[in-house]
C-alpha cells in the first residue's frame, strides 16, 4: 500500500476540521476518498469542501462496505464510537478514533477485544500527547529524574461554557446523548495525559461531582476528585465548565523534586539528593535538601491533530510506533467513570471498577432523564 484511502464518519466540527487539513495535503500518504453523515447539511458541506472524487454517503455502513477506503476516522457522538470501530475491524479497516473512546468502559473493552489479533492499526486522537510540554514531563518521569512519584495535582478549569453552548446541540449535556459532562466532553485529553505521563493508574478514586451546578444541564459541570496509587502516592483532579478566568496548572512531585506546568512553561525544582536519602542521613534538625529551580527548555511544537493523523498514517504504511494506541483509550475513560460512580455511590471506587454496576447506574439516569431535547 502506497496511499491510505481514508473515510470519515461524522461531519460535525471535528470531522470538518480534520478534512480541511487533509485536503490541503498536510498528511503525506493519506487521501480522502469517502465521507458519511446522516445530516443533509453535513453531506452538502462535504460536497462543497471535501474535493472532487470524494464519495459521499448517508449510511456509514454503506461506506464501510464500499471497497473505497482502507482506514476510517470516526468523529461521531460518543456512544457510537465503539460500535462503529468494531464494524471497521470486522471489515479489515484501520481506525483512528476521536476522544473519548466511548461513554462507559464495558463497551470500550468490547471494542478493544474486537481489535485484538486483527493486525490492523488502531489509534486514539489524543493529540495532546504530541505537545512537547507533556512529552518532556513524561521524559523526566520515565528517566527517573523525579524519582518515585508522591503526589499529582491538576487544576484544569479553562473549559468555560455558557448556557447557549449547551443549548446548541440536542445531544449535549444529557445522559442519553453524551453520557456525561465535563469529564466526557472537555477532559478526556487531561485524564489520558494524567495517567500517561506518570505511567500508572490509581488503585482507588473518591470524587465529588456536581450536576447542573452552574448551568441548566443534568450532567456534571464541576468535579473534585482524590486518588490513591499503589505506591502510596496521592493525586487531586479539579475541573469545571463554570469558572472564568480558568486555571490550568499541573504539579507532579517525586522524591527528587517537583515539576510544574503552567502558562505553557515547565519548571523543575530539582533536589541535589533525593528527599529519601536526605531524610536518612541528615542530622542537623531543621533543614532540607539543596534545590535548584530550572526553567526547562521546550524544543519543538505541538503537532496537534495533524501529528496524530500523520503518525497513524505512517504506522499503517511504514510500521511507525503509535503515539496513542487505541487500546489505551479505556484508561482515561475509566477515571471519568470511576469519578461519576464514586459520586453516585457516595463512596470510594476501586480500580479496575465494576463495569456492570456503572452501566446500570448510567442507564437508570438515562431512563429517568428530564431532559428531552428535540432532535
Amino acid at each position: 500500500m502506497e496511499v491510505v484511502r481514508l473515510g470519515v464518519i461524522g461531519l460535525g466540527n471535528m470531522g470538518k476540521g480534520h478534512i480541511r487539513y487533509i485536503v490541503k495535503g498536510e498528511i503525506p500518504g493519506l487521501k480522502l476518498t469517502a465521507v458519511s453523515d446522516i445530516a443533509e447539511a453535513g453531506r452538502q458541506w462535504a460536497h462543497d469542501h471535501a474535493g472532487e472524487g470524494v464519495n459521499i454517503y448517508t449510511d456509514p455502513y454503506e461506506m464501510l462496505d464500499s471497497g473505497k477506503i482502507d482506514g476510517v476516522l470516526i468523529t461521531t457522538p460518543h456512544y457510537s464510537h465503539p460500535e462503529l470501530a468494531i464494524a471497521c475491524f470486522q471489515r479489515g479497516l484501520h481506525v483512528l478514533l476521536e476522544k473519548p473512546a466511548g461513554v462507559y468502559t464495558k463497551q470500550v473493552r468490547e471494542m478493544n477485544e474486537a481489535f485484538t489479533a486483527t493486525g490492523l492499526t488502531f489509534s486514539m486522537m489524543y493529540n495532546q500527547r504530541t505537545n512537547p510540554l507533556y512529552r518532556k514531563l513524561k521524559e523526566l518521569v520515565d528517566s527517573g529524574e523525579l524519582g518515585e512519584i508522591r503526589r499529582t495535582n491538576w487544576i484544569i478549569t479553562t473549559w468555560y461554557r455558557s448556557q447557549s453552548y449547551y443549548d446548541s446541540g440536542t445531544w449535549r449535556a444529557t445522559w442519553a446523548g453524551e453520557g456525561g459532562g465535563v469529564l466526557l466532553n472537555q477532559d478526556p485529553h487531561q485524564l489520558d495525559l494524567w495517567q500517561w505521563m506518570i505511567g500508572m493508574m490509581p488503585r482507588r478514586v473518591r470524587a465529588f461531582c456536581y450536576f447542573g451546578k452552574y448551568r441548566d444541564i443534568e450532567v456534571e459541570d464541576d468535579v473534585t476528585a482524590f486518588v490513591e496509587y499503589e505506591n502510596g502516592a496521592t493525586g487531586v483532579f479539579v475541573t469545571t465548565t463554570g469558572e472564568t478566568p480558568g486555571t490550568n496548572r499541573l504539579e507532579i512531585i517525586g522524591d527528587r523534586g517537583k515539576v510544574v506546568i503552567e502558562d505553557d512553561k515547565l519548571t523543575f525544582w530539582r533536589l541535589r539528593v533525593s528527599e529519601t536519602e536526605f531524610n536518612a542521613t541528615y542530622k542537623g534538625g531543621f533543614g532540607q535538601p539543596e534545590c535548584w529551580r530550572c526553567e526547562v527548555p521546550i524544543i519543538g511544537k505541538n503537532e496537534n491533530h495533524q501529528g496524530i493523523m500523520r503518525n497513524w498514517t505512517n504506522a499503517i504504511l511504514h510500521g511507525e510506533e503509535l503515539i496513542a494506541p487505541g487500546e489505551e483509550g479505556i484508561k482515561g475513560l475509566m477515571l471519568a467513570n470511576a469519578m461519576l460512580l464514586s459520586t453516585w455511590l457516595d463512596n470510594w471506587v476501586d480500580l479496575p471498577m465494576d463495569e456492570e454496576l456503572y452501566l446500570a447506574q448510567l442507564q437508570e439516569r438515562v431512563e429517568n432523564s428530564r431532559y428531552r431535547k428535540e432532535k
